[in-house]
């Protein structure tokens, strides 16, 4: 059976370079080109027929790249879209990218560059459609859920660190998934049938922590009365996963850098050399550069374990997936209390959206889970979240209308805005981060008016 091809929609208000496009991708199989000379015609093209890829040039009259962009975004935020430009305008595509679009390419262009931009979509697509469920709605990679640009860039840098043996080094502020990032690597490894063993640096103490990861002979220490079998050992074939690395002692440092480089060690207290298989899989909050030069992690030890490194994004950096999260855990949560909750109300899903989450996801996790315990109705209400979602700033819309996908948040975000700024279009507009005929526009589209 021959495989579906690609839809390409090129956008681009002279027709000239269209065909010169079409005629750059004829031979290659993998995509079927469709063209456009105007933002409104591949507003159409795109409500007639399913788009996958939009490439569109970032300056063009009436409609320009960034308007269609948030189209897009609002209306089909599943499509990948690549901005067109010019060198002197490369600031623009920059800000492109931050309001949703994958990637930008300067003219005139180089096909071969192109076929390479559009091969890795592909890959991403495939990425998403080999672990997302028959549902489609709930993005899910192994046990991560996300669908904002930022975390499928996460994904395929996942997909291909899992195929090699090297030792990871995750970064990233407390609850941001670090360690379901370590759980999807060793899932996705030839390791996965072999035990992932989890170790929390941070809860062991400096006498305990050696004998934890590398166990203890019979009589090592007082109270030693058999022998134990450390975490490595467990962990033999398989993946260990330490957490908080930045917390273990520079002692134990020193015996967890053997293991690394000769992939042996001793148990506390014995002679006996033992040698173990075992892909180690670091995690961090700390800034281990700063833990180097006070002296308080070894340097030798920091470069073994930062072959590959990670970053799990802070939940501000992905604030487009709030809304598909809250769901997530919403879900989560009515289960486990027996409810039945049908969703959010607009002002609440509006609060989750513009709160800064410094606690990132475990926060939202434990606000979403709070809230069903105090819904008694159909919906969460803004009296059922967190006292500190209500002593945000009502000025602070770090949320405009690019970060959302949603209709329901992008209508009641101008609504409260509009409020906030007594109906005054310019203001309202600065502060979404839109054109003032954009939000007209919109105004429009929901019919939003000063006495609705």
């Amino acid at each position: 059976m021959t495989p579906q091809k690609c839809r390409v929609l090129y956008v681009d208000d002279e027709p000239a370079y269209g065909r010169l496009f079409s005629r750059g991708m004829e031979d290659d199989d993998r995509f079927s080109i469709i063209t456009a000379t105007s933002g409104e015609e591949a507003l159409r093209i795109l409500q007639d027929c399913p788009i996958q890829i939009v490439l569109t040039d970032l300056l063009m009259p009436r409609m320009d790249g960034l308007h269609l962009l948030e189209e897009i975004k609002r209306c089909w935020p599943d499509t990948f879209v690549l901005m067109l430009t010019g060198v002197d305008s490369a600031d623009k595509a920059v800000k492109a990218m931050k309001a949703g679009a994958y990637d930008y390419i300067l003219k005139p262009l180089d096909i071969a560059m192109v076929r390479l931009q559009l091969g890795k979509i592909l890959q991403h697509r495939q990425l998403l459609q080999d672990t997302l469920p028959p549902a489609g709605d709930d993005y899910r990679f192994e046990n991560m859920v996300g669908k904002d640009p930022i975390m499928f860039k996460l994904f395929e840098k996942i997909q291909q660190v899992a195929q090699s043996e090297a030792t990871v080094l995750i970064c990233g502020e407390s609850g941001t998934g670090k360690e379901l990032i370590a759980e999807a690597i060793h899932a996705r490894s030839r390791r996965c049938d072999k035990p992932f063993v989890r170790v929390n640096c941070a809860a062991l103490t400096e006498s305990l922590i050696s004998s934890a990861l590398f166990g203890h002979e019979k009589g090592a220490f007082t109270g030693a009365a058999t022998q134990k079998t450390g975490f490595f050992e467990y962990a033999s074939k398989g993946t260990i996963f330490l957490d908080e690395i930045g917390d273990i002692p520079v002692q134990t440092q020193v015996a967890l850098l053997r293991v690394l480089e000769m992939g042996s060690f001793q148990r506390v207290g014995g002679t006996e050399t033992i040698n173990v298989d075992v892909r180690v899989i670091c995690a961090t909050n700390q800034d281990m550069s700063t833990a180097v030069k006070e002296k308080t992690f070894r340097e030798d030890l920091y470069y073994r374990i930062n072959v590959v490194s990670l970053a799990a994004p802070a939940l501000r950096e992905r604030k487009s997936d709030i809304p598909l999260l809250a769901q997530f855990f919403l879900e989560l949560y009515q289960r486990k209390s027996a409810k039945t909750i049908s969703g959010f109300s607009r002002p609440a899903l509006a609060r989750l959206c513009n709160y800064h989450w410094p606690g990132n996801v475990r926060q939202l996790a434990n606000a979403i889970e709070r809230a069903v315990i105090f819904c008694q109705g159909r919906q969460i209400l803004p009296e059922h979240l967190p006292d500190e979602l209500h002593n945000e700033s009502e000025h602070d819309f770090s949320l405009t209308l690019h970060d959302s996908s949603l209709a329901s948040v992008e209508e009641s975000l101008i609504r409260t805005v509009l409020e906030e700024k007594h109906w005054h279009l310019s203001h309202a507009a600065e502060a979404l981060g839109i054109a003032r005929g954009t939000l007209y526009s919109k105004m429009e589209r929901y019919h939003i008016q000063k006495d609705s």
